[in-house]
């Protein structure tokens, strides 16, 4: 290869596609689990403390019985009133479901912010498949974006919420992970059309 511009500039891009694929590699090699879990013994005790409501539950009824919990979670404690919306918009099947939601801190917090833009919106529930799809995209940009700060995720719950305020409705699924797409193509991620993000 030539020493000038073009192919000194070849030569980094290939560098940091291989910094890519190495980073992704080791991803792999640690399991399929972005984000570690929250110790299975706090959760169980955050069921038994869910025995009183009644399910299913709106988002409300859970942040009022056990809003000021705080559980264990990588970087310290956390309130589950900072991973669980306090709106109406947001309905819980279960207990099961409740632990499950903030099992995955970073994108707990993110279905807040959603749901609670979603409570603005008059005759609206955030609720079954675009609820599911919306929290797929998250856990799909955590797995990508492991090791950042979760940009990712913030940059597209900004998105969510800004739709919800400029147009009074909750944008598609389909929607939501073209804007993750286009985010982790614009930042250096390669999303694949085979991949759920690849849209």
């Amino acid at each position: 290869m030539a020493d000038d511009k073009q192919g000194r500039d070849k030569q980094a891009r290939d560098e940091e596609r291989r910094q890519r694929e190495r980073e992704l590699e080791a991803t792999l090699e640690r399991g399929d689990e972005p984000e570690p879990p929250i110790e299975a013994e706090e959760l169980t005790d955050l069921e038994a403390e869910l025995e009183s409501v009644s399910f299913p539950a709106p988002a409300t009824e859970v942040v009022a019985t056990i809003g000021d919990r705080e559980i264990e979670v990588p970087d310290g404690r956390v309130a589950v009133a900072e991973l669980v919306a306090d709106a109406d918009a947001e309905t819980f099947d279960s207990s099961a479901a409740v632990r499950k939601r903030v099992q995955r801190p970073t994108v707990a917090a993110a279905m807040k912010r959603v749901a609670e833009a979603a409570d603005t919106l008059r005759n609206v529930e955030l609720g079954g498949s675009q609820r599911d799809a919306y929290e797929k995209t998250f856990e799909e940009l955590k797995a990508i974006d492991a090791d950042d700060d979760d940009e990712g995720i913030r940059a597209i719950a900004d998105w969510i919420v800004d739709r919800v305020r400029e147009k009074e409705a909750l944008p598609g699924s389909r929607a939501v992970r073209r804007q993750a797409a286009e985010f982790c193509r614009a930042n250096g991620y390669e999303v694949r059309n085979d991949e759920w993000l690849g849209v």
